[in-house]
């Protein structure tokens, strides 16, 4: 994480006042023509929420866009890749007391109107995370391309076979965190293919999670880093990745961490 103070309106400070202990945190590289929208539409939706772009070490002019639509920035020195940046937004949000995180990205696919929607479980109590669900519910029409869509149906099966509960979209970037989990996720969350991952660390670390039915949307701008041909090497090396997660044993909380958060599996390892 950077060591500088994040930039623009000081996050942090309106979450004090009750129910506004809400952060949203967008992850972005190379975004300008999207973010902007972005936290427009975050600010619509959820206006009790602070946002918090983590501008990944773009070369554009995305950490500038986003300070002008009034969102606050984190900006990373170089480009950690999603993994990382999230991980930064997980510890600003842990250093400055969020109840609840949520994470959407900043190519405008996740749609805010659904904020409040997987907000709902996870402060009733019913999850630790609640995660984005473009499958489930009859909800969205959201057709990815065929190969995309195959290699989101076998995660989700071999990601349901290890946690032991069916996972319609293993690859859902749009989630719901609450205290207990941003600590977890601040100190382990996944670095190279975090969206799956992390149904593994959370089962393994006794944290619950639910689906929640979302739309998508396409991208307003810019490109996807995921063609066809590296679609099919980055199936091979998430299936690898599910593989290695499942026979480790997950990290977890250090004694005074897993009473402070009254979570941790004693299977885990620290």
């Amino acid at each position: 994480m950077s060591d500088s103070a994040p930039e623009g309106q000081p996050a942090g400070q309106r979450h004090l006042k009750g129910r506004r202990a809400v952060l949203i945190i967008i992850p972005a590289y190379n975004e300008e023509e999207s973010i902007g929208q972005v936290v427009a539409g975050v600010k619509r939706s959820a206006g009790f929420a602070d946002i918090l772009v983590i501008n990944d070490g773009s070369t554009d002019n995305t950490a500038a866009v986003a300070r002008r639509c009034g969102a606050s920035t984190l900006s990373l020195p170089y480009n950690l890749g999603i993994g990382g940046a999230v991980r930064a937004g997980y510890k600003f949000a842990e250093e400055m007391g969020y109840a609840f995180v949520v994470r959407l990205d900043g190519d405008g696919q996740h749609n805010p109107d659904d904020i409040p929607r997987l907000l709902a479980p996870v402060q009733q109590g019913q999850a630790d995370v609640a995660f984005g669900c473009r499958f489930c519910g009859g909800f969205t029409s959201y057709r990815p391309p065929l190969a995309r869509r195959l290699g989101i149906r076998v995660f989700g099966l071999v990601v349901s076979l290890i946690v032991r509960r069916e996972i319609h979209d293993a690859t859902s970037g749009l989630r719901c965190a609450n205290r207990k989990a941003i600590r977890y996720f601040a100190r382990y969350y996944p670095q190279d293919y975090p969206e799956v991952e992390s149904h593994i660390l959370l089962y393994k670390a006794g944290l619950s999670e639910v689906e929640v039915p979302v739309t998508m949307r396409a991208r307003i701008g810019g490109r996807s880093s995921i063609s066809p041909l590296r679609s099919v090497y980055y199936a091979f090396k998430v299936l690898l990745a599910i593989l290695v997660r499942a026979f480790q044993k997950a990290p977890c909380f250090r004694k005074e961490e897993a009473n402070a958060v009254g979570s941790a599996d004693p299977g885990c390892s620290d």
